[in-house]
């Protein structure tokens, strides 16, 4: 019934206005609604947790309607293209991970961006010198745009699940761009974070940098353009967006980035040069974009089932492998520091295959199945002092041949350079049925490529830095191909429990996403912590790397007592910004979100209880 699906979708505006808190009250705000963000929120009828307030409100707008939780997903995302505009939007991808609680399954849509046809495996090699080009000469240029596939994802899902079409999902996110959102500090430093580059390109300047400087906080900034660009997606479906005026601008931006000829660095340190590199992308590439339905990665960890999404993403399998190899451990028995030993030391194995065996399956005859056997995870498992750390890094394992015997004889390690930004952005959503949706989304660096398309509104990615840097060696799953999905680590996640959901869960942070989500795993299964303070607690990330990067808290908590195992430790500020949603017994729902990390996130349910 279309009528009843348009109304619907057009109350979900005004719903997102009646759930928040009052107007600013200040005239320059007086349309704009500023709504207050809180990390956990425990109720009935569905929930949402975001990093946003707006994103999270679109979603509980939609789920009050009746909508259910896919299009409740597809308006959060798109919101978050207008308030998280340097983590994702339309000029990026990710990976949609549902459960069906009528079939009792969960299903996945790889949206990742593609390599173009036409470029070339030397594409980050400058061919007057025959060098690698520097990261920053790569990111703010047309050679690290990738095809955008969240358009197609949206529409993908909607169509498979959804009861709303594209138009009718995106009617909050178009409200938003048009009537504003308030700043807050986030937004403001990620601005000021990007400012070189951003003023580099006249399209990005004159939106994020009006007047010279970024958006101060308590303003309110709008988007006409993007409200415009998803007016024209609600009219004509995503269709415009890979044909026609809007792909051709697309196309024409990367191979020729917009750069101002007059824009000079404002220091001379080189790390500011900004050559704006053309790239590959073709109005071609655009039309023959395609999202992939897949199957996702399972495992069974304790008593649950442990769903991910499978490659071209390394999240699955390598979050999945982690847990076959903590299996046999008896965790809840240790004490934190022991626990967190083999923690840190599972994920350095799991890394390790990672980086030998993952890369775009239509590329890479990727082991899936063998990376989440739990006969290999024991393996894999022997290799783990419980009273000393390995040396870094350590060696693949050999995936041709296992049996769940120790010991395992280690393949030669793997070099598994670290390409991946620490930005994206994830929501959780479920609904009064019991469908659950995981997705993740990115632009890729924190402000993606820096390149807005002129008078679209909206960043192009910088994805194709995932791919190897030096992709020379043509053993390298990972290396530049035409066509090809770079490697993620993006690791939208399910956990079942008796078949229903128990919990779901993902974060952004790069190649550290999969310890996040691993480490919230650990702390909420085995350490019994409650979800929001599995998600507060500090974190640490062992990638096969010499040092553990830790957060400033956990080295304050736990390196003397990791230390002594043989740890060493770098600081990162932050790891992480995680959103969970857990189910419990009696139907209540508890989303979760962060408290601290990126300013908070933003944690709602249907209808709240004690």
């Amino acid at each position: 019934m279309p009528s009843v699906r348009r109304q619907l979708a057009t109350a979900t505006a005004v719903l997102a206005l009646s759930i928040t808190g009052g107007a600013v009250s200040t005239p320059a705000l007086a349309d704009a609604q500023e709504i207050q963000k809180q990390p956990t929120a425990t109720g009935y009828g569905g929930a949402v947790s975001t990093v946003d307030p707006d994103a999270s409100a679109a979603a509980i707008g939609v789920l009050k309607k009746g909508g259910n939780a896919v299009d409740a997903a597809v308006a959060a995302a798109a919101t978050l293209g207008v308030t998280e505009p340097y983590s994702a939007g339309i000029g990026g991808g990710g990976y949609f991970v549902y459960y069906d609680a009528k079939s009792g399954k969960v299903r996945t849509i790889d949206g990742r961006e593609t390599a173009p046809a036409g470029m070339p495996t030397t594409a980050f090699t400058n061919p007057a010198d025959g060098k690698l080009y520097t990261f920053n000469e790569l990111v703010s240029s047309g050679v690290s745009v990738g095809t955008p596939g969240t358009p197609a994802t949206w529409e993908r899902a909607l169509e498979r699940w959804g009861t709303l079409d594209l138009g009718e999902a995106l009617e909050p996110a178009i409200d938003v761009a048009t009537r504003g959102f308030v700043v807050d500090a986030t937004f403001r430093q990620q601005t000021l974070d990007n400012k070189v580059r951003f003023s580099a390109f006249p399209s990005t300047r004159d939106l994020y940098l009006p007047g010279g400087d970024a958006p101060a906080v308590g303003s309110v900034f709008r988007n006409p353009d993007l409200a415009d660009t998803y007016g024209l997606l609600s009219k004509k479906g995503v269709r415009a967006f890979y044909r026609g005026p809007l792909a051709k601008d697309i196309a024409e931006t990367v191979q020729a980035p917009p750069k101002d000829p007059a824009w000079v660095p404002p220091v001379t340190d080189p790390k500011t040069s900004i050559p704006a590199l053309p790239g590959y992308l073709t109005t071609k590439d655009l039309a023959n974009y395609e999202t992939l339905d897949q199957d996702p990665t399972h495992v069974e960890y304790r008593d649950y089932d442990v769903y991910g999404m499978a490659p071209s993403s390394s999240g699955g399998t390598t979050v999945g492998e982690a847990l076959n190899i903590l299996e046999p451990f008896n965790l809840r028995g240790m004490t934190n520091a022991d626990a967190l030993h083999h923690y840190l030391e599972a994920s350095a194995l799991a890394f390790a295959d990672r980086g030998k065996y993952v890369g775009d399956p239509a590329f890479v005859d990727v082991p899936t199945k063998a990376l989440t056997d739990p006969l290999f995870g024991k393996e894999r498992a022997c290799q783990i002092n419980p009273e000393s750390a390995a040396k870094k890094p350590v060696p693949a394992g050999d995936v041709t041949l296992y049996d769940g015997v120790c010991p395992v004889q280690p393949a030669a390690a793997a070099d598994d350079r670290d390409t991946e930004n620490i930005s994206t952005t994830n929501l959780t959503v479920a609904d009064k049925w019991g469908n659950v949706v995981e997705y993740t989304l990115t632009i890729e660096q924190t402000g993606g490529s820096g390149i807005v398309v002129p008078g679209r509104g909206f960043i192009l990615n910088n994805e194709l830095t995932d791919f190897s840097y030096d992709s020379t060696n043509p053993e390298d799953p990972n290396r530049i191909e035409p066509g090809k999905r770079p490697r993620s680590s993006m690791s939208p996640t399910i956990i079942l429990q008796d078949e229903k959901p128990f919990l779901a869960l993902g974060s952004p942070g790069g190649s550290m996403i999969i310890t996040t989500v691993l480490q919230t795993i650990l702390n909420r299964v085995d350490l019994g912590l409650a979800i929001p303070e599995a998600i507060a607690a500090p974190r640490a990330s062992q990638r096969n790397t010499l040092n553990v990067a830790a957060e400033p808290a956990f080295r304050t908590a736990y390196e003397a007592e990791l230390t002594p195992y043989g740890h060493t430790f770098s600081t990162t500020a932050e790891i992480g910004a995680a959103t969970a949603i857990e189910f419990l017994g009696d139907g209540r729902m508890v989303a979760a979100a962060e408290p601290t990390r990126r300013g908070g996130g933003s944690a709602m349910v249907v209808t709240p209880s004690p």
